[in-house]
């Protein structure tokens, strides 16, 4: 690019044409990497400023990031950054990067515990199984203001990333990260939770190759790969779950596209009511939950 004058609409056309060989969504894209680039500016900013001449160093920058996002990269590592609930959560690689699914969980157990009957409690007991980024466990933290979540991996990495997106987002006074296998860490604790939650992962192994490059070549394999059925994290968890829950306690999952009416069973042998599930935005049923009665 040296020695060329671009302005932001340039780049725009340019890249929305290049990234749309790889990407589902490249102008989005493009424009991640320009509010990046600029300063962490808004998409009201780009459209205001359409005309305006970038620097050469600028030009360089998006360059760099462009040929990244070309390999493969996911746009979430190359900025850093990713948007999450109306919050803005740090990812790098060893984290799963938040997707808009999950927002349909989040929103469902905000949606209950904003009843008024759970709002009138000291303390929500919460527990995410899966940290990630930290993105469920921040979020309700964020929006169930006498919650307290504690939050589960083996990761080091996204132990440590979720840690640092509660500090970012102002709730690490109500959250708490450990490392644990499921509920290795409760060991000899009794009914001690209002609720447990889970985006596990589930994807069955013999998909996981068939599989876009940026998710298989990026994202950790351990928050991707659920057994040969993708159920094996639905089965451990549900299974120890009755353990640690209070009576009337809510079990919540995030699950695949074609796995809701499996894990209402595996809740159901379990001895869980109440069971539903919950569409999100495409209309599938992404969401299940159940109570401990």
């Amino acid at each position: 690019m040296k020695g060329d004058s671009m302005t932001i609409r340039d780049i725009i056309i340019k890249y929305t044409d290049e990234f749309s060989k790889i990407s589902d969504s490249p102008r989005l894209d493009i424009e991640v990497m320009l509010m990046k680039v600029l300063g962490d500016v808004d998409k009201l900013y780009l459209h205001m400023n359409l005309n305006k001449d970038l620097s050469q160093e600028k030009l360089d920058e998006i360059e760099k990031m462009a040929e990244e996002r070309k390999s493969g990269r996911p746009i979430a590592y190359i900025v850093g950054n990713r948007e999450f609930m109306g919050l803005d959560f740090y990812v790098q690689e060893g984290v799963l990067i938040p997707r808009p699914d999950t927002e349909t969980l989040v929103d469902e157990i905000i949606r209950i515990y904003s009843e008024e009957e759970y709002k009138q409690k000291d303390r929500i007991d919460i527990l995410d199984i899966g940290t990630g980024s930290g993105a469920i466990t921040v979020s309700l933290a964020y929006y169930i203001k006498n919650s307290f979540v504690k939050s589960f991996d083996i990761s080091d990495i996204a132990l440590e990333i979720g840690a640092k997106n509660a500090a970012t987002n102002s709730v690490e006074d109500r959250t708490e990260f450990i490392k644990s296998d499921v509920f290795s860490a409760l060991e000899g604790e009794g009914e001690i939770l209002d609720i447990i939650v889970s985006n596990p992962p589930y994807i069955r192994k013999d998909v996981i190759p068939t599989l876009h490059t940026q998710v298989k070549d990026y994202e950790p394999y351990n928050a991707l790969e659920g057994g040969e059925d993708g159920l094996d994290f639905y089965r451990s968890i549900t299974e120890g779950s009755v353990k640690y829950l209070k009576k009337g306690g809510i079990l919540a999952y995030e699950v695949g596209h074609d796995q809701a009416e499996d894990v209402s069973n595996i809740m159901k042998n379990c001895g869980y009511e109440k069971i539903y599930t919950k569409k999100d935005l495409p209309g599938i049923d992404r969401v299940v939950i159940g109570t401990k009665l």
